[in-house]
């Protein structure tokens, strides 16, 4: 289950000076202190403090330097010294974190994959303030921005609260002195006398900066996080952030939309400027706003309060129905109970009879005793008559009363699912039926779950869906549940190779829909690697066509193929094209999926190792030979048909919509059972440690073959192509991200 921080939030009224913030809101009430109400946009989402060197993240939301270190330290830390369990930071009071999932550390750490120069390491840092995932880039921390401004405007706040306790000089001996001014340059506080002896007349020193009393030291001029050395004088318009001329000559903003920094200072200002003024033209119609939610908020409580008292009354009710059945039953119960035992023990006592010098037995031993002829006849006749009964009752012993309860058993399954469905009661609304779409969901590196209606009723406001692992142990296995606006919703830290069921309910207001059908999908095999095509090694430009973002690449026949084949007068045997991942494996399990396009005439997929790829890249083979057509069968190397385990490489064939299972040496020549259709989404499982590659049915995650290879070089996801054919890589599950609107 996706994994959230557990932040730490002190009161806001503490007493005991722990808080600075708390502290501050103190002298606010007692009147020592005189600000607006911005308390809220000064305050980390993190650690509830005050901003403390502000970073701006990619989301544009800011948080504190140190909270920043921790949460990324303590993420690592914790992952690696007790996975799964929860974990606090006990050497820092701010902040407070659960231990992630190992999808989480594995996007944090990267470990077990080798990236080659091209492909940057990146940081995937969780945001506190709108709970999304931000990749941080290559530089992580060091590529961030300082928010100087915040900063700035905290320290006034913090300079408000300082009028009852003065910045004392940083130089005095003791006792210091009261400072009367900061020195921006040397980023220290002086009082009168201090300031005068360190800055003399006629020096350098006597051309420093310097403000009121201040801790807020910040640099005079903003520096480039890519390049330390170079100011920033330019603003990107695509990413929406400072960048120095370095980094529009050959960075990463080479290619992007960029404008001065004075033309984008006068811009974002004038926008701005006019933002606050409307604002602050429509105070009045602000002000009636907030007195008719305050009426809606007394209206809401009255209401609230009212709704409870029915609920409270309705549901009295049932329980005085239940109460009443209840007793009934019990009474029904204790009245059979107690019948039984009466026969049970009247039972005894007849069986007790039979004993010796005890009862009938007793009895009988008493008349035999008898001497007279006539008495004894007429006593034995009778006594002989109950002899017999008892001794037919002891050969056929049977209990008076059953001990079983069975038709007493209350079957309450009907009312257990009525009142699961019990709800709020509203005249003419109902709220259909969600049902998951299979077609649409999706299960990769996170699981993508769409519904919707299938009658064309008004849509539920809200949904809840509910999730839960198929485990064969347990059987009663608890449902977890997540709520969503939309139709959609993304779900993390599902474990690998398991199978889940999904079901959603919609709700309108008060009323709710019946649960939907039960879904079942199953996850990956492995932990998703992230990769893409590499536009570098071996990449031939001139038949292969790769994106911009490298997620596709189709081969294409052109100009150079048609001047061969002129040339050739019998037959024309073209090569294969191969391409590779821009990341290696080295250990570990990993998966990854890619669609082949319907009309490929010719493609392979797989693994092999970097000796083998410079082999195939360095070494091209004769166009014009067909001993070296890849499926001609005269090739005693062909990829997937050589089955030696010590091979460093699997390749299995693709094309005109077929899956073709490389032969085993005693397999028979018929080649049907082989040939598979070509599923819409392909995926690769890749076992490092157990030197093992299967391939797989992404759509249903079944595994269509699989085989031994040698992992013991760095291994690269394979491709190669021939004639016209497309490949895309599979897209990655990501939450949705906040969308800002261009300021440009």
């Amino acid at each position: 289950m996706r994994w959230k921080l557990l932040l730490a939030r002190p009161s806001m009224c503490e007493s005991d000076g722990g808080s600075e913030f708390g502290y501050i809101v103190k002298l606010i009430e007692k009147g020592k202190v005189t600000i607006k109400n911005i308390e809220r946009e000064l305050i980390c989402p993190a650690c509830k403090e005050l901003f403390t060197h502000p970073l701006i993240l990619p989301c544009q939301h800011s948080i504190c330097h140190k909270c920043l270190k921790e949460i990324l330290f303590f993420t690592l830390e914790d992952s690696f010294t007790d996975l799964g369990s929860e974990s606090s930071c006990q050497s820092s009071p701010r902040i407070r974190i659960h231990s992630p999932s190992l999808d989480r550390i594995d996007r944090v750490s990267r470990s077990g994959w080798k990236r080659n120069s091209l492909t940057p390491r990146t940081t995937i840092f969780p945001c506190p303030g709108c709970r999304h995932d931000v990749d941080l880039g290559e530089r992580g921390i060091n590529g961030l921005f300082r928010n100087f401004t915040l900063e700035t405007i905290v320290e006034r706040y913090r300079q408000a609260a300082r009028a009852a306790t003065a910045i004392m000089c940083d130089l005095c001996k003791p006792p210091p002195q009261e400072s009367t001014k900061s020195c921006m340059d040397c980023s220290a506080s002086y009082c009168n006398e201090c300031f005068k002896i360190h800055h003399p007349w006629g020096t350098l020193k006597a051309q420093h900066e310097y403000v009121g009393p201040t801790t807020n030291f910040r640099p005079k001029i903003l520096m480039c996080p890519e390049h330390e050395m170079e100011r920033v004088n330019m603003y990107c318009e695509i990413c929406r952030r400072p960048v120095c001329h370095l980094c529009k000559l050959g960075g990463s903003h080479a290619n992007h939309r960029v404008t001065t920094m004075s033309t984008a200072y006068k811009t974002l200002k004038e926008k701005l400027s006019k933002d606050i003024e409307y604002l602050i033209s429509k105070e009045s119609q602000v002000k009636g706003q907030i007195s008719e939610l305050g009426l809606l908020i007394k209206e809401t409580e009255c209401n609230g309060e009212r709704a409870k008292e029915e609920a409270s009354y309705n549901f009295d009710k049932l329980f005085d129905v239940l109460e009443e059945r209840r007793s009934a039953a019990l009474r029904a119960i204790e009245a059979s109970k107690n019948l039984r035992l009466e026969k049970l023990h009247t039972q005894i006592e007849e069986y007790q009879g039979l004993l010796e010098n005890n009862g009938l037995v007793g009895y009988a031993q008493e008349v035999l005793k008898e001497t007279d002829q006539s008495c004894f006849v007429q006593t034995a006749k009778q006594l002989h008559v109950r002899i017999q009964k008892a001794t037919e009752s002891l050969k056929s012993f049977r209990p008076a009363a059953q001990a079983s309860f069975e038709d007493y058993v209350v079957d309450i399954t009907k009312q257990e699912e009525i009142l699961g469905d019990l709800s709020f009661y509203t005249s003419g609304k109902c709220v259909d039926v969600p049902e998951i779409n299979e077609e649409k969901s999706r299960m990769y590196n996170k699981a993508l779950i769409c519904w919707e209606h299938l009658e064309k009723t008004d849509s539920a406001d809200t949904y809840i869906l509910e999730y839960r692992k198929l485990n064969r142990e347990e059987e009663n296995v608890t449902w977890q549940e997540t709520e969503a606006c939309s139709k959609s919703k993304v779900i993390s830290d599902l474990e690998n190779n398991s199978s889940y069921a999904f079901r959603v309910r919609g709700y309108k207001g008060s009323v709710c829909s019946p649960w939907s059908r039960e879904v079942i999908l199953h996850t990956p095999p492995a932990q998703v690697f992230s990769f893409l095509f590499d536009d570098k090694c071996g990449y031939n430009s001139e038949r292969l066509v790769l994106n911009p973002r490298r997620t596709s690449v189709e081969s294409r026949a052109g100009f150079p193929l048609l001047l061969g084949a002129e040339r050739i007068q019998v037959g024309c045997y073209t090569t294969l094209d191969y391409i590779i991942g821009d990341n290696g494996i080295t250990k570990g399990k990993h998966f990854w999926a890619f669609h082949v396009e319907s009309y490929s005439y010719l493609v392979k997929v797989g693994v092999a190792s970097n000796t083998k790829l410079q082999e195939w890249l360095h070494n091209p083979r004769d166009v014009t030979s067909p001993r070296y057509e890849q499926d001609s069968g005269h090739d005693s190397g062909s990829e997937d048909t050589c089955f030696d385990s010590s091979q460093p490489f699997t390749l299995i064939t693709l094309g005109m919509k077929k899956l073709f299972i490389p032969k085993a040496p005693t397999a028979s020549k018929d080649s049907a059972n082989r040939i598979l259709p070509m599923p819409s989404c392909i995926g690769i499982c890749l076992d490092c440690d157990r030197g093992k590659v299967g391939f797989y049915d992404a759509d249903h995650m079944k595994c269509l073959y699989e085989r031994q290879v040698d992992c013991s070089g760095t291994m690269y996801p394979a491709f190669a192509l021939m004639g016209s054919a497309g490949i895309h890589l599979e897209e990655a599950v990501t939450e949705k991200y906040l969308e800002y609107q261009d300021d440009m």
